[in-house]
């Protein structure tokens, strides 16, 4: 029996683990934590922590986990380079799955990205497509850029370099190492991501699409049923499901 605390409870991905976690035997909730709790109260109760709160909540989380020698699985994007650091910096003590998407699917598509970029080599443009809800707060989404990072590391491209987002007005012609990103909002659309590869003569595009977050919250359960076992370090979903 792994006991888990939900840090973000209360959002749509928080309510998500919730209902997932109900059904999964091996699984106790052992702490829901939100906005104005206390998670140093609960963090004795359980053996991982799973955040899905906000980037700014995630570097006090960390240092918690890491003072209590308890598991942790990240779920938060959008954390500023300070953040990171802050969280970096707990790796020696805890073992943390960090990642920007716990989907199996989206992994997959990760995994498939690499493959791609590196059987298709230069000759082919690169643009990234992605669409959220109308209430997602940061811009591109973190798989999004994960995609991006990707790319960049198959080109041997400094990604700040090379990533270009949307276009407008008198551009001037596509270079050939520039990534495009391109961040669409709207709706309930709960994630959808597309990596286009477009050279002369055709085009090959890479597409997930999300329609619930139960895929998500699966995931980082998996995640954490997983974590729990692992020495100190930073790992992602790839380390998790076996695809490095």
């Amino acid at each position: 029996m792994t006991r888990i605390i939900i840090t973000g409870s209360k959002g749509r991905v928080g309510q998500a683990l919730l209902a997932c976690a109900a059904r999964n035997p091996e699984l106790q909730v052992a702490g829901q934590v939100d906005l104005g709790d206390d998670l140093h109260a609960v963090i004795t109760k359980g053996d991982v922590v799973i955040d899905f709160s906000s980037h700014n909540t995630t570097p006090s989380v960390a240092n918690l986990c890491a003072e209590f020698r308890k598991a942790l699985v990240i779920g938060t994007t959008g954390h500023t380079a300070a953040e990171k650091q802050q969280i970096t910096a707990c790796h020696s003590k805890i073992p943390m799955v960090w990642s920007s998407n716990f989907s199996t699917g989206v992994n997959t598509l990760f995994w498939l990205t690499r493959k791609a970029a590196e059987i298709l080599g230069p000759g082919y443009d690169l643009e990234i497509f992605e669409m959220h809800h109308r209430l997602k707060k940061d811009a591109p989404s973190g798989t999004a850029l994960t995609l991006a990072e990707i790319l960049a590391q198959v080109r041997k491209e400094q990604l700040d370099k090379v990533l270009r987002h949307g276009r407008q007005g008198l551009t001037g012609e596509r270079t050939a190492t520039e990534i495009g990103m391109h961040a669409v909002r709207g709706g309930d659309v709960v994630g959808d991501h597309t990596v286009i590869f477009a050279t002369n003569g055709e085009r090959v595009e890479l597409t997930h699409k999300a329609s619930n977050r139960e895929t998500f919250a699966n995931g980082a359960l998996r995640a954490a049923q997983w974590v729990v076992k692992q020495p100190p370090g930073i790992y992602s979903m790839q380390d998790v499901l076996g695809l490095k």
